[in-house]
């Protein structure tokens, strides 16, 4: 912890960390250490010593933090005109690291927001490599590498991840509960999105000649694409102001069972 700025508990049955309200949940720490403040404890000015310590827990905390200086070997590689391959393999290891350290700064700020906050700020930024993908892409003209990787998105999203945390949850507890009314919420925003994405495609088909479909079909296209927008930014006013309690009650319930 860097003079107690990074809110991280630690006792023999495991790491865990604490929300405001007093309870614990455990946290996916395994790739966290500790990292040696004593070279920053002896910096003089007060202020210069805390941002420093700050960035040094960011950057160092982390046991993948050996892959950092894969980020200056791929700008190198890119620059010398290195193979592809050379490329592709250094900037997939820098960008490891990163993804961890965006994992535990949300953490982190959940913890003075809450876990609603939290999780919707996790799930944003962990699609960050997906838009900065995409807007590279788009700059180059490669709408068909944006395809597979929103596509890959969406699958690991619903398959990989979500089956692998059914999968563990049980192992850990005999029966996983689930809140009925954000089941339905996130339900319907699944089909939602799943209606605005087939219905392009079905009028594509539908229309039969290509040269007759192609502009209202990008047209359709970009009409869905405002309106699961415009939902998503309804569903966060649903979620983080309207509704607000409705969502916290439940977890903080959750962790409380979970607790005792």
């Amino acid at each position: 912890m860097a003079h107690g700025k990074w809110k991280h508990q630690g006792n023999e049955q495991g790491d865990h960390e604490a929300w405001p309200d007093g309870t614990q949940h455990v946290s996916s720490s395994s790739l966290r250490k500790k990292s040696d403040m004593s070279l920053v404890s002896k910096v003089p000015i007060g202020l210069v010593r805390r941002v420093l310590a700050n960035l040094q827990e960011v950057i160092l905390g982390t046991k993948l933090s050996i892959l950092f200086p894969a980020i200056p070997w791929a700008i190198i590689a890119q620059s010398y005109g290195f193979g592809r391959s050379w490329i592709f393999a250094l900037s997939l290891l820098g960008l490891t690291p990163l993804a961890e350290r965006v994992s535990f700064l949300t953490e982190q700020i959940a913890y003075y927001t809450g876990p609603t906050v939290g999780g919707l700020l996790n799930a944003t930024c962990g699609n960050a490599t997906e838009l900065i993908i995409a807007i590279l892409a788009l700059t180059q003209h490669k709408v068909d590498v944006v395809k597979y990787s929103l596509l890959g998105s969406i699958l690991s999203n619903l398959l990989l991840v979500l089956g692998t945390s059914l999968f563990c949850g049980g192992l850990v507890t005999k029966e996983q509960t689930f809140d009925r009314k954000q089941a339905d919420v996130n339900s319907i925003l699944l089909l939602l999105a799943l209606l605005c994405h087939m219905l392009p495609l079905m009028f594509r088909y539908a229309g039969g000649s290509e040269a007759l479909t192609a502009k209202p079909t990008l047209e359709l296209s970009r009409v869905s694409s405002i309106v699961m927008l415009g939902v998503y930014f309804a569903y966060l006013v649903f979620q983080l102001w309207t509704h607000r309690k409705l969502f916290e009650a439940h977890e903080v319930s959750f962790l409380n069972s979970y607790n005792s």
